[in-house]
C-alpha cells in the first residue's frame, strides 16, 4: 500500500491580515505566550514575562547568538542611474558579499553599483564580480569593508510581510539582547521576547543557558516552489555549536533535565550537531530540512513565534509536536487574536516524543 505524498497545502491555515504584527510589542516581554507544555497539553494563555512559571530549575535554555546585519541598501547602476535594491545574504570575506539585487534589468558582470547614503548620494562604489548560487557577488573597494558600509548606510532587513520601511527603533528591536556574532540577515525571532532582566531572573531561578550560532539567511522567507514537501531543498546557512554547549546539552540529557531551544534556528543548529547518541561540536553549513516524520534527537521543548502558512518553519513545529495538534493550536491562536510572525507573539511547545539522545542516556528518563 503506497503512502500518500505529503503536500505543502497540508500546512495551510486562514490568517487575517490584521493579525500580522508589523511593529513589536511596546516592551519585549509584553508579548503574549501560548503555553502548550502542560501535562494534558491544554493551552494556557499568558504574557511572555510569565514564562518563568513554565520553565523548571535545571532546564537548559539554548539561545542563538547571531547578530543581524543592516543588510538592505539602496543603489543605482553606475552610468545608467537605474535603481537597485541590495539585500546582502552573506559576507564572504573582508571585501566580498553575496547579495540579492532587485532592479528592472539584471546587473551585468563587471558593472558597478553606487551604494547610496540616506540623502541619495554615492557613499561607495562596488563591482559586480559575477553570480553564484542565484546570488550576485559584489566586491567592495579597498578600505571599505562590507560590515562597516552596512553599519553606515544599511537598513534593517525587515521581512517582506512587515510591509513598511524600517525605522530607527528597528535597529534595536529586530535584534536579540544577547546578539553577539554578526552574520544574519533575518532575526532569530523567538529570542526577541527576552530582555536582560528576564534572563537574569530565569538564571536566578535555576534555569541554565547556553548559546549556539546560526546565521539566518534571507532564504528563510522563500516560499516552497513545489507541492511535494519531500522534493524541497533548503537553503544553506552557517551554524556553530561549540564544545561547551555540546557538553552542557549532553549533561542535561544524562541528568534527565530538559533542553529548551529558543527558536527554530537554535533547534536546527542543535539537530545539525546531533547523532542518535550525542551532540558533538559542529561548525559549517547546514541545510537540514525538518518536516513531519523526522526523529528529533536532542530538544525537549521549543519557544517559537507563529509562522507563515505552508512554510518550512510551520512544517518544523508540526514535526516537533504533531501536525493535527499544531494546526489546531494555530487556529486557536487566530480565534484568540494572537499576533503572528517576526514581531508577533510566542508559543512554548513540547516534543511529541522523548528525544533520541535522552532515550539513549542511561537514567535519562
Amino acid at each position: 500500500m503506497s503512502i500518500p505524498c505529503m503536500k505543502v497545502s497540508d500546512f495551510c491555515f486562514e490568517l487575517p491580515d490584521a493579525l500580522i504584527a508589523r511593529h513589536p510589542a511596546e516592551v519585549r516581554t509584553g508579548s503574549r505566550l501560548l503555553d502548550l507544555t502542560g501535562a494534558d497539553k491544554e493551552p494556557v494563555h499568558k504574557l511572555f514575562a510569565s514564562i518563568r512559571s513554565s520553565l523548571r530549575p535545571g532546564d537548559l535554555l539554548v539561545l542563538n547568538d547571531t547578530k543581524v546585519l543592516p543588510a538592505r541598501m539602496f543603489a543605482c547602476k553606475a552610468g545608467t542611474g537605474g535603481g537597485v535594491e541590495v539585500l546582502v545574504e552573506r559576507v564572504l570575506d573582508g571585501a566580498t558579499v553575496l547579495a540579492q539585487l532587485r532592479s528592472s534589468k539584471p546587473a551585468r558582470e563587471g558593472s558597478e553599483l553606487s551604494l547610496l547614503d540616506g540623502d541619495g548620494r554615492e557613499f561607495v562604489r562596488v563591482r559586480v564580480k559575477g553570480r553564484r548560487h542565484g546570488f550576485f557577488e559584489l566586491e567592495f573597494p579597498s578600505g571599505q569593508t562590507p560590515i562597516n558600509v552596512m553599519d553606515r548606510i544599511g537598513h534593517m532587513p525587515l521581512p517582506p510581510y512587515v510591509d513598511r520601511p524600517d525605522d530607527v527603533a528597528d535597529r534595536d528591536r529586530y535584534q536579540t539582547v544577547y546578539a553577539a556574532r554578526v552574520g544574519a540577515v533575518a532575526a532569530p525571532t523567538a529570542g526577541l521576547h527576552f530582555d536582560l532582566a528576564l534572563l537574569d531572573e530565569l538564571r536566578a531561578g535555576g534555569v541554565q543557558t547556553a548559546h549556539v550560532t546560526l546565521h539566518v539567511g534571507a532564504g528563510t522567507f522563500q516560499p516552497l516552489r513545489c507541492e511535494d514537501v519531500e522534493s524541497h531543498r533548503m537553503h544553506s546557512e552557517y551554524a556553530e555549536v561549540d564544545v561547551e554547549t555540546s557538553e552542557r546539552v549532553m549533561c542535561a540529557h544524562r541528568e534527565g533535565r530538559r533542553v529548551v531551544a529558543v527558536g527554530t534556528t537554535t533547534l536546527r543548529a542543535l539537530e545539525s550537531a546531533s547523532t542518535s547518541s550525542e551532540v558533538r561540536p559542529f561548525s559549517g553549513e547546514t541545510d537540514i530540512f525538518i518536516y513531519p516524520g523526522y526523529t528529533f534527537r536532542c530538544v525537549d521543548a521549543l519557544i517559537t513565534n507563529f509562522h507563515l502558512p505552508e512554510s518550512t518553519l510551520l512544517m518544523l513545529v508540526c514535526a516537533f509536536a504533531g501536525t493535527d495538534y499544531m494546526l489546531e493550536a494555530y487556529r486557536l491562536a487566530v480565534r484568540e487574536g494572537y499576533r503572528f510572525f517576526s514581531y508577533g507573539d510566542a508559543m512554548l511547545i513540547a516534543a511529541d516524543a522523548v528525544p533520541l539522545i535522552k532515550r539513549n542516556c542511561a537514567g535519562g528518563i
